[in-house]
């Protein structure tokens, strides 16, 4: 049986870090929803840590898009060398 412990906050922020890491590294080797809704419910659990509820988080990346223009339309923006 394995052990485990209830981690105080900063050993588990450490390691949802660690996790999601672990998960994009997953996802960037073979891209699909499983790998994908691995890193969402490590976001999840880190906004939870951070006390960011998951409708502030919808919001703050809502806004961010807004300003910003997101991803919607692949554009990608060019090195200056």
């Amino acid at each position: 049986m394995p052990l485990a412990h209830k981690a105080e906050k900063a050993e588990y922020s450490a390691k949802l870090k660690e996790k999601l890491a672990e998960e994009v590294a997953e996802f960037l080797e073979k891209a699909s929803g499983e790998e994908l809704a691995d890193i969402m419910e490590v976001v999840r659990a880190l906004s939870e840590s951070l006390g960011i509820s998951k409708e502030k988080l919808e919001e703050i990346r809502r806004k961010k898009a807004e300003d910003r223009g997101g991803f919607k339309e692949r554009i990608i923006l060019d090195e200056v060398k």
